[in-house]
């Protein structure tokens, strides 16, 4: 075995089993998919119930065929998409560091970044891919990962996010006159 097969086994597992539970924890964690719905739409996704089902499918899904292997550069396209709405509509603004409050970016963008990467190596030997012949890897995977994941995020954001202006969020601060 290359040391690539191991480097693309030790990516999908670990990426898979973050996307899993992250999906996971939507689905069934502290607010279920109550909770997950209140905060898309605390952050403006319309309609929230929507994109809450949606990205939990979205990463459930993707974590499991990371971990098998099975449609690579999809599956990385897949959390390429979630993160990169992740990115822009919850932690750029936030800065850099996910230690600043409300998180920074750091971290969306190292999920980003080793998704497209795993897209282009490909899930290695010993995945499905390469089982049923299918080891799509390199440029052709790339293209599937960020064009996927990419033209999804652009068009959730474009078509879902209607986050609030600075003044609508300043004047809901400021106390009313009868109150």
């Amino acid at each position: 075995m290359h040391p690539v097969d191991i480097a693309a086994l030790l990516l999908r597992a670990v990426l898979g089993i973050t996307m899993l539970t992250h999906g996971w924890n939507h689905a069934f964690g502290g607010g279920k998919i109550a909770g997950t719905t209140r905060w898309f739409a605390s952050i403006g996704m319309r309609p929230a119930w929507v994109h809450a089902y949606v990205a939990t499918l979205t990463e459930i899904g993707s974590g499991v065929l990371l971990l098998l292997g099975l449609l690579t550069p999809l599956a990385a396209a897949g959390v390429l998409g979630t993160m990169l709405v992740a990115l822009v509509t919850a932690h750029l603004k936030n800065g850099f560091f996910i230690f600043r409050p409300g998180q920074g970016y750091e971290y969306v963008l190292m999920i980003c970044v080793v998704a497209v990467a795993l897209a282009g190596m490909g899930g290695g030997w010993l995945s499905l891919d390469h089982a049923a012949g299918y080891p799509i890897s390199g440029w052709a995977a790339y293209a599937v990962c960020v064009g996927a994941g990419g033209i999804g995020a652009a068009l959730t954001l474009l078509t879902s996010w209607r986050p609030a202006s600075p003044v609508t969020e300043s004047a809901a601060a400021e106390p009313t006159a009868a109150a």
